[in-house]
């Protein structure tokens, strides 16, 4: 196995650069999935950090299910990618890839939905829509955004696929600030009512087209909206001085 040697990290942060540096060896496959690490003194000398310090990046990585630590044994490579550096990425991108995403997952979702949604899914979808309703300025947002990602985890559990939802729970956790930046700036186009009463139509009619190009049209106007925002230097200055830095975080 490939064990290159002195291969000092940048000290922005010296576990977190270990672990930079850990997940690279990994990515290139020095360290193979199911191959021992070197040794802790090993690492001590191929990083020039200290034991702590490879001690702590271990423990992270091994939590994160990258490594994973067999006493008495060694320390083995599990998976190629850190699930939490996954995480990170999500949680870091901006608003537009962030609103892409949505729309593959919500037109996949509903697109499944059309296709396995039973009696009760439509009882269920059908309550949450009358529920969510349409939007209102004057009206609590926090308390319309619960409502409106309760019809959207309507339209994932009626896809009956386990991996779907457990994506589209996280992601919708993960959206949340930017859904309510959208609904609180009147030059973004806001998911109407309508375009949710068409996702549930088709859905009823066991469409899966049309429940998927349903889902699209939800957010395209908003995706097209964002693009023309974006596209040049003074629309890009202007929109993010309004939205505040953190909604890019």
């Amino acid at each position: 196995m490939e064990n290159p040697v002195n291969t000092p990290v940048q000290r922005r942060s010296l576990v977190e650069s270990t672990i930079d540096a850990i997940r690279g060896l990994i990515d290139k496959r020095v360290w193979k999935v199911g191959e021992c690490i070197p040794k802790e003194a090993e690492l001590v000398e191929q990083f020039q950090v200290g034991r702590n310090t490879i001690r702590e990046a271990i423990r992270v990585l091994s939590h994160s299910g990258m490594l994973e630590v067999r006493q008495g044994d060694g320390t083995y490579v599990r998976r190629e990618l850190d699930p939490a550096e996954t995480v990170n990425k999500l949680n870091r991108s901006g608003l537009r890839d962030h609103i892409e995403l949505q729309c593959l997952l919500e037109s996949e979702a509903a697109r499944f939905a059309a296709r396995r949604r039973t009696a009760q899914d439509i009882t269920r979808l059908e309550k949450a829509l009358v529920n969510r309703g349409e939007y209102s300025v004057d009206g609590d947002l926090d308390g319309f955004l619960e409502r409106d990602r309760n019809f959207h985890v309507a339209i994932a559990t009626a896809s009956h696929n386990d991996a779907l939802q457990a994506l589209y729970a996280y992601f919708n956790a993960s959206i949340h600030s930017h859904t309510k930046s959208i609904f609180s700036d009147v030059e973004l186009p806001e998911p109407s009512l309508q375009d949710h009463v068409a996702i549930v139509q088709a859905i009823v009619a066991g469409d899966e087209e049309a429940a998927a190009l349903a889902a699209r049209n939800m957010l395209n106007p908003l995706i097209e909206k964002l693009d023309e925002l974006l596209g040049s230097r003074r629309g890009n200055a202007k929109f993010m001085n309004r939205i505040g830095a953190t909604f890019w975080k």
